[in-house]
C-alpha cells in the first residue's frame, strides 16, 4: 500500500525548521510551494515523535528504494528537493517530489533515527501561509539553468570535456530556491518578477502579510562580471545572525550583512570564493569542531567542500575574473573525502545529516564533526 501526497502543497521545495520550539512544545516547519509562489509554516505538536535526549546518528540505507515503494513510483521518478532536521526529536524531514516535471506531486517524508520513513500528513496540521507579491509570472518568458538532472528536460552537453546535464525551465520554477533563519526572521532567496531578478527577502514570523524584499548581485568571479539574474541556491545564517552566505551556480560563494537587506536598491554582496564552474550547489551548511566553525558545501559536480569559517571576515571582495593572470579563488578550502553528497542539513552545531549517492542509490547518513 502506498502512501499518498498532500493537498496542502502544490510542489515540493526548500525545507527549513525554526530552530526555537513554541512555548507549548510545538515546532514550526517551513515548506516552499513554489506552484503557488508561498510558503506554508506548519506547526508539528510536541507530541508528534518522542524527544531525543541528544542528537542520534540517522542511517537509512537505500533511501532513494525506500522512498519510490512509500510513495508508488519507480525509483528514477524520486526527486528530494530539501531537507531540515527536527529540533527535538532530529527526526529528518524530506521535501520529495513523486515524478520530475513542474506537475510532479510533493510529499513531506520523514525518517527516524530508528531507520524508519513515513509520509507526514501536514493536510492535518495547523498551518498558515505567506504569499510572495514578486513572484515571476506564468507567462515570464525569462528562463533558468538547472544543473542538477531534476528536471525531465535536462538534455546532456559538454563543455571543455565535461558533460553537463542541462535544463532551462520557466524562470517562474525558480521562485524560491532557499531559506534560512537568521535572528529570528526568515529569509527567502530565489527569483522575482523585476529586472534585477535576484531576490533576497526577509519575512517575519508569525506571518503578517508583510515582507522586506532586496534585489541582490555579487560579481561572478567564473564568468568575469557582475550578476543580478541568476538567484542564490543556497544559504544560511552567519556571523551570529549579522550576516548571510549564500552560494550560486559556477560556484560563487558571497557574504550579504543583514543589515544592508532593507529593500533599498539594489544590493551588492561580497564574494569570498570561487568553488569551481560546471557546478551547482545543493547546501550550505556550518558545523563545529574543536572550538571552530567551519562551512560545508555540496555540488552537482565538485567534491563535497570545507571552508573555515574564520577565513571569511578578512578575504576583500573578488572582483577580477579568474580568467585574469593572478586571480583569487578567495578563501581556503580542503576537498573531503565523503563522496557523492547532495542534501545537508545540521542534526546540531556537531552532527550533519546528508543525502549521499552511493552505490546506485541514495542513503542517509550521519557525519559527526570529527569526520569532516
Amino acid at each position: 500500500m502506498t502512501a499518498t501526497a498532500t493537498s496542502t502543497l502544490l510542489s515540493a521545495g526548500p525545507l527549513l525548521f525554526a530552530p526555537d520550539i513554541s512555548p507549548d512544545g510545538s515546532a514550526v516547519l517551513f515548506a516552499a510551494d513554489v506552484a503557488r509562489a508561498s510558503v506554508i509554516a506548519f506547526e508539528l505538536p510536541a507530541g508528534d515523535g518522542p524527544a531525543a535526549p541528544a542528537p542520534a546518528a540517522v542511517s537509512v540505507d537505500r533511501l532513494g528504494a525506500k522512498l519510490a515503494s512509500l510513495l508508488g513510483v519507480e525509483a528514477d521518478d524520486v526527486a528530494i528537493r530539501g531537507m531540515s532536521a527536527h529540533p527535538v526529536t532530529h527526526d529528518v524531514y524530506l521535501s520529495v517530489a513523486r515524478g520530475r516535471g513542474a506537475e510532479a506531486a510533493p510529499a513531506i517524508v520523514r525518517a527516524t533515527p530508528a531507520g524508519d520513513v513515513e509520509v507526514v500528513d501536514v493536510d492535518g496540521l495547523a498551518s498558515t501561509s505567506f504569499a510572495l507579491d514578486d513572484a515571476p509570472s506564468l507567462d515570464d518568458e525569462r528562463t533558468d539553468v538547472w544543473l542538477d538532472g531534476i528536471d525531465p528536460s535536462s538534455q546532456p552537453r559538454e563543455f571543455q570535456g565535461i558533460s553537463l546535464d542541462i535544463a532551462q525551465v520557466p524562470l517562474q520554477r525558480s521562485t524560491i530556491t532557499g531559506l534560512a533563519w537568521v535572528d529570528g526572521t526568515l529569509f527567502v532567496a530565489g527569483t522575482s518578477s523585476d529586472e534585477f531578478t535576484s531576490r533576497l527577502r526577509r519575512v517575519s514570523y508569525p506571518f503578517d502579510g508583510a515582507a522586506i524584499e532586496t534585489s541582490v548581485e555579487i560579481f561572478h568571479v567564473d564568468h568575469g562580471k557582475y550578476e543580478t539574474q541568476s538567484p542564490i541556491r543556497a544559504l544560511t545564517a552567519f556571523g551570529g545572525g549579522t550576516g548571510i552566505l549564500a552560494t550560486y551556480t559556477c560556484t560563487p560563494v558571497a557574504y550579504f550583512a543583514v543589515d544592508d537587506l532593507k529593500g533599498e536598491g539594489l544590493v551588492r554582496g561580497r564574494t569570498v570564493a570561487e568553488l569551481g564552474p560546471m557546478n551547482q550547489p545543493f547546501s550550505i551548511v556550518s558545523y563545529e569542531r574543536d572550538g571552530e566553525e567551519f562551512l560545508l558545501v555540496s555540488n552537482t559536480r565538485h567534491p563535497l567542500l570545507r571552508i573555515p569559517a574564520a577565513s571569511i571576515a578578512g578575504q576583500e571582495a573578488l572582483d577580477v575574473p579568474i580568467s585574469d593572470e593572478g586571480a583569487s579563488r578567495g578563501v581556503p578550502r580542503d576537498e573531503l573525502p565523503q563522496p557523492g553528497v547532495t542534501w545537508m542539513a545540521n542534526l546540531d552545531r556537531s552532527n550533519v545529516v546528508v543525502v549521499q549517492q552511493e552505490g546506485g542509490d541514495l542513503h542517509l547518513r550521519t557525519l559527526p564533526a570529527a569526520e569532516l
